[in-house]
Protein backbone atom coordinates (compact mmCIF):
# COMPACT_ATOMS: atom_id res chain seq x y z
CA UNK A 1 0.00 0.00 0.00
CA UNK A 2 1.17 3.49 -0.88
CA UNK A 3 1.80 6.26 1.55
CA UNK A 4 4.73 7.99 0.94
CA UNK A 5 2.97 10.21 -1.53
CA UNK A 6 4.62 12.36 -4.55
CA UNK A 7 2.44 15.27 -5.82
CA UNK A 8 2.53 14.69 -9.62
CA UNK A 9 3.86 17.79 -11.51
CA UNK A 10 2.45 19.56 -14.98
CA UNK A 11 3.64 17.74 -17.42
CA UNK A 12 3.00 13.96 -16.04
CA UNK A 13 0.85 12.00 -18.47
CA UNK A 14 -1.66 10.65 -15.36
CA UNK A 15 -2.72 14.39 -14.81
CA UNK A 16 -4.43 14.17 -18.02
CA UNK A 17 -6.04 10.97 -18.18
CA UNK A 18 -9.95 10.53 -16.58
CA UNK A 19 -9.53 8.54 -13.41
CA UNK A 20 -11.32 5.59 -13.01
CA UNK A 21 -14.64 4.99 -10.65
CA UNK A 22 -13.76 3.45 -7.06
CA UNK A 23 -16.14 0.12 -7.46
CA UNK A 24 -15.72 -1.07 -4.03
CA UNK A 25 -15.36 2.09 -1.55
CA UNK A 26 -15.58 -0.74 1.57
CA UNK A 27 -12.89 -2.25 0.54
CA UNK A 28 -9.75 -2.05 3.20
CA UNK A 29 -6.80 -1.45 0.75
CA UNK A 30 -8.99 1.71 -0.55
CA UNK A 31 -9.94 2.77 2.95
CA UNK A 32 -6.54 2.08 4.02
CA UNK A 33 -5.35 4.28 0.99
CA UNK A 34 -7.71 6.85 1.41
CA UNK A 35 -7.08 7.50 5.00
CA UNK A 36 -3.20 7.76 4.16
CA UNK A 37 -4.06 10.13 1.44
CA UNK A 38 -6.45 12.03 4.28
CA UNK A 39 -2.70 12.22 6.65
CA UNK A 40 -0.89 13.33 3.66
CA UNK A 41 -3.22 16.55 2.89
CA UNK A 42 -3.57 17.37 6.45
CA UNK A 43 0.16 17.64 6.20
CA UNK A 44 0.75 19.56 3.24
CA UNK A 45 -1.99 22.22 4.86
CA UNK A 46 -3.45 22.05 1.07
CA UNK A 47 -7.39 23.28 0.17
CA UNK A 48 -7.57 19.37 -1.44
CA UNK A 49 -5.98 16.94 -3.13
CA UNK A 50 -7.42 14.75 -6.09
CA UNK A 51 -6.10 11.02 -6.69
CA UNK A 52 -4.45 11.00 -10.05
CA UNK A 53 -2.31 14.17 -8.43
CA UNK A 54 -0.29 11.07 -6.30
CA UNK A 55 -0.34 8.52 -9.05
CA UNK A 56 -3.59 7.08 -8.05
CA UNK A 57 -6.19 6.62 -11.15
CA UNK A 58 -9.22 6.87 -9.41
CA UNK A 59 -11.87 8.94 -9.21
CA UNK A 60 -12.16 10.47 -5.87
CA UNK A 61 -10.31 13.49 -3.77
CA UNK A 62 -10.14 15.53 -0.24
CA UNK A 63 -11.65 18.72 -0.01
CA UNK A 64 -11.32 21.10 3.07
CA UNK A 65 -11.22 24.90 3.66
CA UNK A 66 -9.28 26.96 6.32
CA UNK A 67 -8.43 30.63 5.99
CA UNK A 68 -4.65 31.11 5.27
CA UNK A 69 -2.60 33.84 3.76
CA UNK A 70 -3.63 33.00 0.40
CA UNK A 71 -7.41 32.65 1.00
CA UNK A 72 -7.84 34.65 4.08
CA UNK A 73 -11.95 34.52 3.23
CA UNK A 74 -11.89 30.96 2.98
CA UNK A 75 -14.49 29.42 5.29
CA UNK A 76 -12.93 26.68 7.92
CA UNK A 77 -14.19 23.02 6.75
CA UNK A 78 -12.85 20.19 7.96
CA UNK A 79 -11.75 17.51 5.39
CA UNK A 80 -14.01 15.05 3.73
CA UNK A 81 -13.87 12.50 1.05
CA UNK A 82 -15.78 13.34 -2.58
CA UNK A 83 -16.03 9.75 -4.25
CA UNK A 84 -17.30 8.84 -7.96
CA UNK A 85 -18.76 12.51 -7.82
CA UNK A 86 -20.80 13.91 -10.93
CA UNK A 87 -21.82 17.66 -11.07
CA UNK A 88 -26.24 17.65 -11.56
CA UNK A 89 -26.89 21.28 -12.27
CA UNK A 90 -24.80 24.45 -12.17
CA UNK A 91 -25.75 28.31 -11.71
CA UNK A 92 -26.02 30.62 -14.72
CA UNK A 93 -23.12 33.16 -13.18
CA UNK A 94 -19.56 32.42 -12.36
CA UNK A 95 -16.32 34.57 -11.21
CA UNK A 96 -12.99 34.67 -11.85
CA UNK A 97 -10.69 34.59 -8.63
CA UNK A 98 -6.85 33.61 -8.32
CA UNK A 99 -6.12 29.53 -8.04
CA UNK A 100 -2.85 27.65 -7.52
CA UNK A 101 -2.20 24.15 -7.34
CA UNK A 102 0.10 21.58 -5.59
CA UNK A 103 1.10 19.64 -8.95
CA UNK A 104 1.97 23.44 -10.81
CA UNK A 105 4.04 24.95 -8.10
CA UNK A 106 4.66 28.61 -8.25
CA UNK A 107 1.71 29.80 -10.75
CA UNK A 108 -1.48 31.11 -9.82
CA UNK A 109 -4.12 32.05 -12.00
CA UNK A 110 -7.46 34.38 -12.39
CA UNK A 111 -9.64 30.87 -13.42
CA UNK A 112 -13.46 31.53 -13.84
CA UNK A 113 -16.26 28.78 -11.67
CA UNK A 114 -19.24 28.48 -11.30
CA UNK A 115 -21.04 31.00 -8.59
CA UNK A 116 -22.59 27.69 -7.35
CA UNK A 117 -22.74 24.44 -8.43
CA UNK A 118 -25.23 20.67 -7.45
CA UNK A 119 -23.17 17.46 -6.92
CA UNK A 120 -23.77 13.77 -6.13
CA UNK A 121 -20.92 11.64 -4.47
CA UNK A 122 -20.30 9.12 -2.24
CA UNK A 123 -18.15 9.50 1.10
CA UNK A 124 -15.90 7.27 2.88
CA UNK A 125 -18.66 5.22 4.45
CA UNK A 126 -20.22 4.61 0.81
CA UNK A 127 -23.19 7.39 1.76
CA UNK A 128 -24.59 9.17 -1.32
CA UNK A 129 -25.15 12.70 -0.72
CA UNK A 130 -26.28 15.11 -2.75
CA UNK A 131 -25.81 18.44 -2.33
CA UNK A 132 -25.12 22.18 -3.62
CA UNK A 133 -21.69 24.27 -2.87
CA UNK A 134 -21.30 27.46 -3.21
CA UNK A 135 -18.69 30.47 -3.09
CA UNK A 136 -14.98 29.31 -2.15
CA UNK A 137 -16.17 25.71 -1.00
CA UNK A 138 -17.75 25.11 -5.20
CA UNK A 139 -14.52 26.73 -6.28
CA UNK A 140 -12.54 24.05 -4.71
CA UNK A 141 -14.69 21.38 -5.37
CA UNK A 142 -14.44 22.25 -9.34
CA UNK A 143 -10.72 22.25 -8.88
CA UNK A 144 -10.39 19.20 -7.63
CA UNK A 145 -13.23 17.18 -9.50
CA UNK A 146 -11.13 18.94 -13.37
CA UNK A 147 -8.31 16.66 -11.96
CA UNK A 148 -10.37 13.45 -12.15
CA UNK A 149 -11.32 14.32 -15.90
CA UNK A 150 -7.93 15.48 -16.43
CA UNK A 151 -7.84 18.76 -16.39
CA UNK A 152 -5.41 21.14 -14.76
CA UNK A 153 -6.89 25.42 -13.22
CA UNK A 154 -4.60 26.46 -16.62
CA UNK A 155 -7.01 24.84 -18.70
CA UNK A 156 -9.84 27.23 -17.90
CA UNK A 157 -7.40 30.32 -17.53
CA UNK A 158 -9.45 33.23 -20.44
CA UNK A 159 -6.32 34.93 -21.45
CA UNK A 160 -2.25 34.11 -20.46
CA UNK A 161 -2.55 38.11 -19.04
CA UNK A 162 -4.80 36.25 -16.20
CA UNK A 163 -1.58 33.90 -15.28
CA UNK A 164 1.33 35.14 -13.03
CA UNK A 165 4.15 33.52 -10.41
CA UNK A 166 3.50 33.00 -7.30
CA UNK A 167 6.28 35.82 -6.04
CA UNK A 168 4.67 38.47 -8.67
CA UNK A 169 0.97 37.57 -7.21
CA UNK A 170 2.50 37.56 -3.45
CA UNK A 171 3.84 41.52 -4.10
CA UNK A 172 0.66 42.76 -5.94
CA UNK A 173 -1.32 41.15 -3.01
CA UNK A 174 0.66 42.63 -0.58
CA UNK A 175 0.62 45.76 -2.78
CA UNK A 176 -2.99 45.68 -2.74
CA UNK A 177 -3.95 45.48 1.24
CA UNK A 178 -2.11 48.56 1.90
Amino acid sequence: MKHDFDILQLGHPLLRQRAEPVYDILAPAFQAQAKALLSFVIEKGGMGIAAPQVGISQQFFILSSHPNSRYPYAPDVPPFFVINPERIAHSDTSNKDWEGCLSLPGIRALVPRFDDITVRYQTLEGDTVEKMYDGFLARVFQHEHDHLNGHVFLDRVESNYDVMMEKEWQKQIAQSAK
